[in-house]
């Protein structure tokens, strides 16, 4: 499996375990990834009249004056502009002893039209904004009609958090090495790394036992093995039964989008809870979820009592105040369901998150997802700003520790963080999935995997890329609506090949 993601220190780390145990060393590890890029632009950009190669003077440099050294090598015209010399007895120093090139000062450097770009400037390490004579050279390749390819991660983008540091270089393909950092799934990041490939350049996998990586990308590989299927012996209560509740007469649909979501899950029962005002509009439009009236927390507490329901969704339609946080704590006194909280109920309690995160604490084991979009997370976490903590990864991990949640922080680039420290970050979203109501149809997704006994943080991953691939699946003029379904389809897909292996 190779979701892991790595940050940078963990990826040093990885060097120096790598070169620690052999076979080879610093320098070979630098060969290894020189001979890569250039295998790649000999493979694809064989025919491009002129590569220029910006080289910094450290590790991300040497990887440069490798590349060159091959490229000359093998016939093509190759021009190297250096930001700074690297340190005497260093790998890079090695590199470009022997690079046939001879640099040239980077505040030289002219891209020519037809020709290649190679950023070899900065790796993911970068821990200071890049300005000078090296952001002048980035700003003229980016205005450059060329093809531009970073090594690693492009120069001015933090490798740790995807932001930007001073000047970025806006690449069209990345090569990175060994396993993905945050800052290339993270935006900015993301868009500014273009295709990303991930090349072997001869660290070890059994690494990884030591480093103990707590970031993954969102892949099925992640939590396949914990999505329930059917078992021939089962009935509908043993598949898990979630309870939605649902807003006033006026505001309904929400609820209905989250119950579909939660039955085409998986959930052996869902039943919709509604007030009585809301009755009539919610029965015209359910057949196969079920309805019962819940107007205040001591009809909550006889459903509970009746039915024994595994998860609750609260807030989608619901409205906001006090009746919504009455609900959401009463919840909290069922010492086995779970609950998921979106909408309106995430705003209901942006001025008394002690209560909600005292509750969730209290708990004896994690019950708690908690699903923001960017403006809802600020309410619960108005401290966990981006000029305070720049890494969307570290806000949802520091939210999730807090509350004592799982947080599905929704975006583009949606994080999905545990409070035991382990995150994904999800890959498959589309802006086909903002539309009204999807959101909801996420939520119930998740309820339905937990009402299934698949532990929390799985269950949201899951939830998320299955969200995700059902968009994909039914592509442009996608409605809320039309989510279940397919999402149910994606969930097959997942489940027969689970089987199969």
């Amino acid at each position: 499996m190779t979701h892991e993601i790595l940050t940078p220190a963990e990826m040093g780390e990885a060097d120096r375990l790598t070169i620690a145990t052999g076979p080879g060393d610093g320098y070979g590890l630098m060969l290894n990834a020189g001979t890569a890029i250039a295998s790649h632009l000999l493979t694809h950009h064989g025919d491009a009249a002129e590569s220029h190669i910006l080289c910094g003077p450290g590790n991300n440099g040497g990887d440069g004056y490798v590349v060159a050294r091959i490229l000359a090598e093998s016939g093509a015209r190759v021009q190297v502009w250096s930001s700074g010399a690297p340190k005497s007895g260093t790998d890079a120093a090695r590199a470009l002893q022997v690079c046939p090139v001879r640099p040239r000062p980077i505040d030289e450097f002219e891209p020519t039209s037809g020709s290649l770009i190679i950023d070899a400037l900065f790796g993911a390490g970068l821990d200071r904004p890049v300005t000078g004579k090296a952001a002048a050279a980035i700003a003229r390749a980016n205005d450059a009609p060329t093809y531009r390819l970073s090594i690693d991660i492009p120069s001015g983008l933090d490798g740790a958090s995807g932001q930007i540091l001073g000047t970025v270089f806006n690449a069209d393909c990345t090569i990175t090495f060994f396993r993905k950092k945050p800052g290339h799934l993270l935006y900015p990041g993301r868009k500014l790394c273009g295709d990303l490939i991930v090349a072997d350049i001869g660290i070890r996998e059994n690494v990884l036992a030591a480093i103990k990586p707590s970031c993954f990308e969102n892949t099925p590989d992640l939590w396949r093995t914990f999505l329930p299927a059917p078992d021939a012996a089962t009935h509908k209560y043993e598949r898990g039964h979630v309870a939605v509740f649902s807003g006033g007469a006026t505001s309904t649909g929400a609820a209905r989008l989250s119950a579909l979501g939660a039955a085409r899950s998986g959930a052996g029962a869902v039943t919709v809870l509604s007030p009585d005002e809301a009755l009539a509009v919610n029965a015209a439009h359910l057949t196969s979820i079920m309805l019962s009236r819940c107007d205040h927390p001591l009809d909550l507490e006889s459903f509970i009592e009746k039915r024994r329901p595994s998860s609750f969704v609260l807030g989608p339609g619901f409205g906001i105040g006090d009746k919504t946080r009455a609900f959401g704590l009463a919840l909290f006194r069922d010492l086995t369901a779970r609950l998921v909280l979106d909408a309106d109920a995430i705003t209901s309690f942006r001025d008394h998150t002690d209560n909600l995160f005292s509750a969730a604490r209290s708990a004896p084991q994690v019950r708690l997802v908690v699903t923001p979009h960017e403006g809802e997370f600020k309410r619960l976490f108005p401290d966990l700003v981006e000029s305070a903590t720049p890494s969307k990864l570290e806000r949802a991990r520091t939210a999730a520790a807090r509350a004592n949640a799982i947080i599905i922080y929704k975006g583009a680039d949606t994080v999905i963080a545990s409070p035991d420290g382990r995150a994904a970050i999800n890959t498959n979203g589309t802006p086909l999935l903002a539309t009204a109501g999807s959101g909801d149809v996420l939520a119930g997704l998740a309820a339905g995997l937990m009402a299934q006994d698949m532990p929390p943080f799985e269950a949201a991953c899951a939830a998320v890329y299955i969200h995700g691939a059902a968009a994909r699946h039914l592509g442009c003029g996608l409605i809320a609506e039309d989510l279940p379904a397919a999402a149910g389809k994606v969930i097959g897909g997942l489940i027969g090949a689970l089987v199969d292996q």
